[in-house]
């Protein structure tokens, strides 16, 4: 049966279908080909749309702008100084003059509210390039980057994820492996598990693609025989500083390191959003390092820098699915 998302927002994985998923992944391997074979593919020109942003990125701002461009496609850029959304006008208010403008909103912000309202007043497709409780973008170039290094058949794969799994990352990590038939593991201390009910939720579209969804606080049973092994920060963008103490303390037995990686299968490998903190070349950590002692937080550089990490290349994906998602709801 044909996938028609035209029109569509792109707002949690959990609405969309195995099929919607797996063609919008067809779709991206598609348009990498055409980017690095250097055929245009100025599919939406004449279309504009705009970038509003509360959250500072570079892959998610970068994805966006260039995606859109080689897709013929306007781009404005609103950043968290740029935009009176919140401010002087209201969330409703504001889609509703967006929607006008432009033919497509990027949202990446804090509340999974904000971006629901806009994309129910905007009246244009709507698209989470993060909030605080879904990444739907990422997860696609995670994917993508997984089906890449397992000659694209990946039912049936360990995914493991390693630190907080109540996060964004965790949460639609979850959504993600049940949606395409891989065997999830999130792996971290069980006052960082997600909730029960997206638990619940999650074992049953799993049981539906054969697979199953698992949280554990055995590092070596999560470990053990794995495919991908996959981690994050340890505290996100706008949590307060006073976290920090408390998640070091928490997570540090959740660091990926190459003894963990050795426990998993040799064709193993590693993924991470990005960034990354797994040196003190940054001055977050720098100054992590000075006040904790602690030179490598979730990832160990050995890790990052190995053979088996993926991360750039994932990074890279993003781009390409992103692309994706905007041609095919726009066209």
């Amino acid at each position: 049966m044909p996938v028609n998302l035209s029109g569509q927002s792109y707002l949690r994985l959990l609405d969309f279908s195995t099929d919607q998923i797996e063609y919008l992944l067809k779709l991206s391997k598609n348009f990498k080909d055409l980017k690095r074979t250097g055929t245009p593919h100025r599919y939406l020109e004449g279309k504009n749309i705009v970038l509003l942003f509360q959250k500072t990125s570079t892959r998610t701002r970068c994805a966006f702008e260039v995606g859109a461009m080689d897709l013929g496609m306007g781009v404005t850029y609103l950043d968290p100084g740029s935009s009176q959304m919140g401010k002087k006008e209201s969330i409703e208010d504001t889609a509703r003059v967006l929607g006008r403008f432009y033919d497509g909103i990027e949202f990446r912000g804090f509340a999974q509210s904000d971006v629901e309202e806009l994309a129910a007043k905007a009246g244009v497709p709507v698209w989470n390039g993060l909030t605080d409780m879904w990444h739907p973008t990422q997860m696609l170039a995670d994917a993508l980057t997984v089906q890449e290094n397992f000659n694209y058949d990946i039912k049936g794969l360990k995914f493991v994820f390693f630190g907080d799994l109540k996060n964004n990352m965790g949460r639609s990590l979850m959504v993600m492996c049940a949606k395409l038939g891989m065997n999830f593991v999130g792996c971290g201390p069980k006052d960082c598990w997600m909730d029960d009910e997206l638990i619940k939720t999650c074992e049953a579209i799993a049981a539906e693609n054969g697979c199953t969804v698992k949280c554990t606080e055995d590092v070596k049973e999560a470990a053990t025989d794995a495919d991908v092994i996959y981690t994050d920060v340890w505290v996100s963008m706008g949590e307060p500083d006073e976290v920090w103490a408390q998640r070091i303390e928490q997570l540090q037995p959740y660091r990926v390191t190459t003894q963990i990686m050795d426990m998993a299968k040799p064709t193993a490998i590693f993924l991470h959003c990005l960034p990354a903190f797994h040196d003190t070349n940054t001055t977050t950590g720098e100054d992590i390092a000075k006040r904790f002692g602690v030179t490598e937080m979730e990832v160990e550089d050995a890790v990052f820098e190995s053979k088996q990490s993926k991360v750039f290349d994932e990074a890279e994906n993003r781009m390409h699915t992103i692309k994706a998602v905007m041609y095919a709801t726009l066209q």
